[in-house]
């Protein structure tokens, strides 16, 4: 362990392989020589991906090759931290002119969840981000929408345009037909208040759907 610090001081975190990353996370402190050997067998039990390493819940997770509770919420918060600061980073780029650009701001904060939440952009009439909104958060099959709340938030920030995302923790992105009389409902109230529901993007593992893309906002 002492050679992955020594490593880590010197060159950086980026230089570190995936086995060793997940060491240096995991070690209670540079004398455990054992935390590279259960990096190594966590990474293995996952087929090498981090993705899937972090997926589980902490209570999974700590079962994984005697990971414990301390080392597994150490791990999770590291993967939290890394989605917080992608989130971030594409938050700086925050002028949306097609659907690809809702994925690329929110997929970093919606990808991963085991749960549905349902997110409003408030966009000027450029297309820039004023802000972003969580206007629900539900379980693994659907969340609940206040169209009220929606709005109430557009108004106050004179927002021009709306774009609604939610995620789909199924893995499919189709939507339902509480998401399509979901996006009718703010698509007409929208336009009595001179704003307009550009897009509702629902993002599922790999794959999204645009509703305004498949013709289903007028």
């Amino acid at each position: 362990m002492k050679n992955l610090t020594d490593k880590l001081l010197s060159r950086g975190a980026e230089m570190l392989s995936d086995v060793e990353l997940v060491a240096a996370i995991i070690a209670e402190d540079v004398s455990d020589s054992r935390a590279m050997a259960t990096a190594d067998e966590l990474l293995s039990s996952v087929q090498g991906s981090l993705r899937r390493l972090t997926e589980g819940d902490i209570s999974r997770l700590r079962m994984s090759s005697g990971l414990g509770l301390r080392r597994a919420m150490r791990l999770k918060a590291a993967t939290e931290l890394g989605r917080r600061v992608a989130a971030a980073e594409a938050m700086q780029h925050d002028i949306i002119t097609s659907d690809s650009d809702v994925v690329r701001i929110m997929e970093p904060l919606l990808g991963e969840l085991q749960h549905e939440e349902c997110w409003a952009l408030y966009l000027a009439s450029s297309g820039k981000v004023i802000e972003r909104m969580r206007v629900s958060q539900g379980g693994v099959q659907a969340t609940v929408v206040d169209s009220k709340l929606v709005l109430k938030r557009a108004i106050e920030l004179l927002a021009s345009q709306i774009v609604l995302v939610h995620n789909h923790p199924s893995g499919s992105a189709e939507p339902s037909r509480q998401d399509i009389e979901l996006t009718e409902r703010i698509a007409e109230a929208s336009r009595l208040l001179d704003m307009r529901l550009l897009d509702h993007v629902i993002i599922a593992r790999g794959a999204h759907y645009s509703l305004r893309g498949h013709n289903l906002i007028k």
